[in-house]
Parts: C-alpha cells; structure tokens; sequence
C-alpha cells in the first residue's frame, strides 16, 4: 500500500520523534484508513455546500468547512489494583464486581471538589496536551464515581480528530506517570454510569460565517432555517447509518442505560426552534421567533442574566445547542472519524438535492424557503424534545417509525443497505467496495473483542474466583465442624445455610464456565463474520452475563480477605 501526507493536519513531536498525520491506502487505491473516507466527506460537504451558498447569491464562499469539539469522558482508578484485575488489563472493563454500597446514587461526584491526584493528572495532562499543540480547555468530574471528562477548543473536523487520538494516547501515558490507570471503554463498571464522547459538530464557511447560527431573528434568516432542514432530513434519511457509526461493543452495554441516549437517533431542537418549525409546516413559515426572557435569582447581589432559549436536553442523542448539533451517541474510546464521515457524508447528500432545485429555480429565495417546508413536513417525526429515555417514547418511536436498532450487530447491518452505500458512492466517500470491506473488519474485530471477554471471563473464574470460593468453603466447613463438635449449636444453622447457598453458587459458576468454554469454542469455529457475530450476542454474551451474577453474588458472600481481586469500591473509590 501507500501512505500519503496529511498536509492539512499539522505535524507534531513527541518522544523526541517528529510524527507527520498520514492517509494510508491499498496497492489499488482503496481507503484503508479512517483519514481518508473523512477528507473525502469534507469535500463532499464543501462542493454541495457552497453549490447551495452560490445558488442564494454568494459568490464570494470558496469553501464549506465542518468543525467538531469532542468531550472525551473517562475513568482513573489506582494503578495497582488495575493491575490486579485481569479483565481490566485484557478488556478494558470489569467482567465481574458485584455493586458497591454506595454509588452515584448521592450525585455528588460531580460537584465534589477534585482529589488531589485527580486534579496533578489533570494538570500534568494540559501541559503535555498544549506542547502536541492540543489546546485542551475544560475539565471536570462527570456523574460516576472516579469518571471525568477534558474537552479540547473546536478546530476543523480533521484535525480534531487526529487531536483526539492523540488526547486517548497522552491520557493514558500520563495517568501511569501519577500511579493511575485510565480507563476508555464505553462501560467499565456495571450499575455505573459509562463514558461517552459528545461529538459537537457545526459547519461553517472560508469567511467565518456559522451557517448554523440563528442570530438573532432566526424567522428571518432563510439560509440557517434551510441548513436546519437539510440536517434533518439527512439524519431522518440515513439515520439507520448514523446509528451504525456510533456502535461498538462497549456502547451496547452504554447505549440506552438511562446515562446515555437510547439507541433511537431523534433531533432535539430547543423551544425557540421548535416553535419556528411549527410555524413553518402550518403556514410555510415563520412570522416570529420566542426572545430569550430574564432570570432573576431573587438577590440584590446576583445580577439578572438571559435565559437559554435553546434548552438543554440531556436525553437526547441528536440535539442542536446554540448554533451547532451535539451527537451525544459516541462511545468514549471510539475515534471520531467514523461518525463524522458519515454525518458529513449525509448532510452532503441532502445537500446536492437542495442545490440541484435551487440552481434550477427562478425565484432561489422562494424556492429555499419551499424546500424548507417540504423537509420539515416530511421529516418532521424525527424532531423529539421529551424525555428520550421514556417507555412511553420508545412506543411513540414505534408509532413513527423510527428504527430502534439495539445492538452492534444490527447496527453494522445498515452498512450493507442499498441506498447506504450508493450514498457513499454518490458522494465519493466510499466505494462499494471499500464499505463492505469496513462491514467485514468492524464484524471481525466485534467478534475478536467477545471472543477475548469470553476467554478471559473463563480464566478468571477457574483459576482466580472459584479457588478462593473453595478455600472459603474448606475454611467455614471447618469452622462448622469444629462448632458441631463442641456442642456449639445455636449457629450451626446459619452457617448450614451459607454453606448451602455459597456451595450451590458455586456449583451453578461452574457449570455456566463450562457452559461458556463451549459456546465460545463452537462459535470461534464459525467463519461467516455476520452468522459467527450473531452468535457471540445470541449465546456467548448471554452465558457471560449468567455466570456473572453467579460470581457477583458470591462476591457478596465470602469474607473479603479470601476474594482474589479488588472489589468495585476500591477501584470507585480507591483514590484519595
């Protein structure tokens, strides 16, 4: 194959080593990087975007440019009992660890102050960040205990992207320098909340103009109302893909858990927006726009402030907030090159519809404002402001027919759909060629990914936590024996019952060990990726999910000194 410098990307040194961003492709041509399907939607995104621009009357825009600012959440836990934990070092998250008295039940993990360690890394990692020439801006604790979360300033979606890699690499470097582990996956800790990556993404043009700024008359401001309704007729239209670009294996265990969005793709708009969107499809278009009113806090000391008239829905997977849309779906390790090409990639698409009408239209003015309506009328199902997390809006989804695509497997399904990839196609993001290549790798490393969870699941089970369990048990039989021997009665039936209930967990452990080792044999011999991925959701990870509340429950029933491995509340709150 090829490498090919990224000259828009700047090149940086670290370890004394000058690193150059660099596109690698095959013999052939074929994209064989996530560099180079994201260079080709930015330009896709240009083209259509400034025909658009041109067609209104612009003829000085040379070029539409998507900028991105990516939250990046994540855990510290203490490095020594990261190293004590073997599905932490093997997966990224914990297999087993039974629920710690205490929570993120209180809340008060975010607005605690910062722990001293927490707080040198922190410090130690803007400094390392700034010399790679990422300008790292905010830092704070997020809801879980030990969980926090960096973000960057906003650049252009490539370099924020090649920025973001990086920020994963430093984070992790730096955290061993402080005697601590960081941990990226999507849900390292069961009953927790797990980490995401907010991506925040906006277009703009050469000369500085946001397009989706409202300003402040947004009934007025044709271009902004009309780069609304393509973004949501884009997502509307592909929304099966943009789902798919979001799904890891980690975010099943992440996606819809009451922390993060559910997995039905929606657009929150906000009360100003949604209410010029009304006015558009009853009457074709907006006459006024809701002003922002006055918050007073009741204190002379306090002075009076404008109220956010855009909202903030955190439940919401697909939100607008100001003048730009926050895809909240993107798991935490992830690289964001995956969902950005093909949200580029989709908006480009709508794009080039509405420059096809436009150019062709008399009146251009008249004609935006039509395409405007027609987009949210037929669109329109796809704009939710409730609670997304609601049993009563997974129905309404249902009633709308928006897909609820669950799991990573029928995620990466969609990429094989017709119009999925003619859509690349047509925009010169991906070839067919190269997007069913990309089916067959992400399905060949989900399959990797359980199949190491299922193996390493295994090991800890038989040579770690069931060993312990028996020693436990020889320990208290004899105990129980001795007791008996003596005359020593009046417990001898509640030891009877530990006895009982931790021998029959253990046995039932065993059996689900077993059960695993051959599910996973079995279906490792499978050479379909799709038939072999299928089954490690259907029946590996189902028999994972067994055996750990056989071994969590156990957890809670032996003495502590005898269980072989840090325990939740150490690694939550192990750090002083």
């Amino acid at each position: 194959g090829y490498t090919a410098w990224d000259c828009t990307s700047p090149a940086f040194v670290k370890d004394k080593t000058l690193y150059i961003p660099t596109a690698f492709c095959s013999y052939s041509g074929e994209a064989l990087d996530k560099k180079t399907p994201l260079l080709r939607s930015m330009d896709a995104l240009s083209k259509q975007g400034v025909r658009v621009l041109r067609a209104l009357g612009n003829t000085t825009v040379k070029k539409v440019i998507s900028y991105v600012g990516a939250e990046q959440e994540y855990f510290l836990v203490d490095r020594e009992m990261f190293m004590k934990r073997k599905d932490l070092i093997y997966t990224g998250r914990t297999l087993f660890g039974a629920r710690p008295p205490k929570g993120q039940e209180m809340g008060d993990q975010y607005y605690a102050s910062m722990k001293t360690r927490v707080l040198a890394f922190m410090q130690d990692l803007d400094v390392e960040l700034w010399k790679l020439g990422i300008p790292g801006k905010t830092r704070h604790n997020e809801a879980a205990p030990a969980q926090h979360e960096i973000a960057p300033i906003f650049n252009t979606t490539n370099v924020a992207t090649d920025q973001n890699q990086l920020m994963m690499e430093t984070m992790k470097k730096v955290a061993a320098r402080h005697g601590l582990a960081c941990l990226l996956h999507e849900k390292p800790f069961a009953g927790v909340n797990g980490s995401g990556k907010h991506v925040n993404w906006s277009i703009g043009t050469d000369d500085g103009i946001n397009l989706l700024d409202p300003g402040s008359e947004p009934h007025k401001n044709t271009l902004f109302l009309l780069m609304i309704a393509a973004v949501i007729r884009a997502v509307d239209v592909y929304t099966d893909v943009i789902r798919s670009s979001a799904a890891n294996s980690g975010n099943d265990y992440r996606l819809g858990s009451h922390e993060a969005p559910p997995a039905i793709i929606s657009v929150f708009l906000g009360d100003q927006l949604t209410d010029i969107i009304e006015q558009i499809d009853k009457m074709g278009e907006a006459t006024n726009s809701i002003c922002s009113s006055q918050m007073e806090l009741g204190a002379l000391a306090l002075p009076k402030f404008p109220k956010d008239i855009t909202d903030r829905n955190r439940t919401s997977p697909f939100a607008f907030t100001g003048n730009k849309f926050e895809f909240r779906m993107v798991g935490s390790s992830a690289s964001i090159a995956g969902p950005n090409f093909v949200l580029n990639s989709a908006v480009a698409d709508i794009l080039s519809e509405v420059a096809d009408r436009l150019e062709k239209a008399e009146d251009k003015l008249c004609e935006a404002k039509k395409i405007t309506a027609e987009f949210i009328k037929k669109h329109k199902r796809i704009i939710f402001n409730g609670d997304n997390y609601s049993e009563e809006w997974i129905k309404e989804a249902e009633r709308r027919g928006l897909p609820n695509i669950t799991n990573f497997i029928d995620a990466k399904k969609t990429l094989l759909l017709e119009k999925n990839i003619e859509m690349f196609s047509r925009q010169g993001v991906l070839s067919e060629k190269e997007s069913l290549s990309r089916y067959e790798i992400l399905m060949e490393n989900y399959n990797k990914t359980i199949n190491i969870e299922a193996l390493t699941a295994v090991e800890m089970a038989k040579r770690d936590i069931l060993p312990a369990v028996m020693r436990y048990l020889g320990d208290l039989s004899h105990a129980y024996n001795q007791m008996k021997a003596t005359g020593v009665n009046h417990v001898l039936e509640t030891q009877e019952e530990l006895l009982e209930e931790i021998s029959s967990r253990a046995a039932s452990a065993y059996a689900k060990v077993k059960e695993l080792e051959k599910a996973v044999a079995e279906t490792a011999a499978i050479h379909d990726v799709t038939i072999q991925g299928t089954c490690y959701r259907d029946r590996v990870i189902p028999v994972m999910k067994s055996l750990r509340e056989d071994i969590d429950k156990l957890e809670m029933l032996i003495d502590s000194k005898y269980w072989p491995m840090p325990t939740y509340g150490d690694l939550l709150f192990g750090i002083q």
